[in-house]
């Protein structure tokens, strides 16, 4: 199911407020991290901004650039509390690229240990296209 902007507050927003329960495992001022429910790789964590006023990357790279710093940093520190000094950080944007939830999300993707399979490294694209 596609959510969409400006209709209700997103998953991201109630999980935030308490009223859907996820345990987040890493929080600053500005992100909190929350482990995927549906996860496409042994660690799969989302570094989720706290405001919702951006739909997507693309919107927060233009409008809060020091924020998608902030995301990138957050996720590389999740990845390292996880176990992983490699991930992939993968972020989707727009219904026809897989995004589902319109809150900008960060996917921390990574296997400590060993590398990501193929599967993992095309998580998200449209069947029938290459990476």
């Amino acid at each position: 199911m596609t959510e969409r902007v400006g209709t209700e507050p997103s998953v991201f927003t109630r999980i935030l407020r308490g009223e859907i329960p996820s345990e987040i495992v890493l929080q600053t001022d500005d992100v909190f991290v929350i482990r995927d429910i549906a996860p496409q790789a042994p660690i799969h964590l989302l570094v989720i901004p706290k405001t919702d006023r951006y739909a997507d990357v693309t919107a927060v790279a233009e409008h809060d650039p020091a924020l998608l710093a902030h995301i990138v940093e957050v996720a590389r520190d999740a990845a390292t509390g996880a176990g992983a000094s490699d991930f992939r950080l993968v972020f989707n944007t727009g219904a026809g690229a897989g995004q589902t939830v319109f809150h900008v999300h960060a996917h921390v993707l990574a296997s400590p240990g060993t590398a990501l399979d193929e599967r993992t490294m095309t998580l998200g694209m449209p069947d029938g296209e290459d990476a």
